[in-house]
């Protein structure tokens, strides 16, 4: 999942999150392939985690910690 942050001035209504009213300043999660649907409507959302970047982000933690194992 992405993450988003709504920059709106006033509280949405957001469909594709179950009807979620969103408050502004609040960062939401999105599907990845529905990331760009977000970001590209840059009066209302910016971008705050890209698709994929906890996974990659998860990873090289364990890959660190694989590694601090084989000392």
């Amino acid at each position: 999942m992405a993450r988003v942050r709504y920059v709106g001035s006033e509280p949405v209504t957001v469909p594709e999150l179950g009807d979620r009213l969103v408050e502004p300043d609040t960062v939401v999660e999105v599907p990845d392939d529905r990331f760009e649907g977000y970001v590209c409507q840059t009066t209302n959302w910016e971008s705050v985690e890209e698709p994929g970047a906890r996974a990659a982000a998860e990873k090289k933690a364990a890959r660190g910690a694989a590694k601090g194992a084989d000392l």
